[in-house]
């Protein structure tokens, strides 16, 4: 059963990162007004795309997902950061979604994490 329960976040998370990527490369506008606002249009835009979807491809690789875990708060770490400093909550009237999704990502992947934090090879290094 927590196998199963694992794969289904895993699953979910990669879905969550993977669907958004079509905005980012695609330069949908409200993806380019974003990376405007921070001062990261086109490059940033294109660069945590790029990240986002080799963080999807990791959480569904069983010997990796701590590393598609890490990699999938730290970006979301940074998303809540520019939602809360430079974006604000709702985007374009978006009404939070897209900032409450870049939260339930990160809890979801920081539970991720800490169910495979046996996996993590420089934490559990046997002396």
């Amino acid at each position: 059963m927590k196998k199963n329960i694992s794969l289904i976040l895993r699953i979910l998370v990669a879905a969550i990162l993977i669907q958004t990527l079509r905005f980012k490369f695609t330069a949908l506008p409200d993806s380019v007004y974003i990376f405007k606002t921070i001062g990261l249009e086109p490059f940033g835009r294109i660069g945590i795309g790029v990240l986002e979807l080799i963080a999807g491809v990791l959480l569904l690789i069983p010997k990796t997902v701590w590393l598609g875990a890490g990699l999938t708060i730290g970006l979301m770490s940074g998303a809540i950061f520019m939602h809360l400093t430079q974006l604000g909550i709702a985007i374009n009237n978006d009404g939070g979604v897209l900032f409450f999704t870049a939260v339930i990502t990160f809890i979801l992947a920081s539970v991720i994490l800490y169910r495979f934090r046996k996996d993590i090879p420089f934490i559990n290094k046997k002396m």
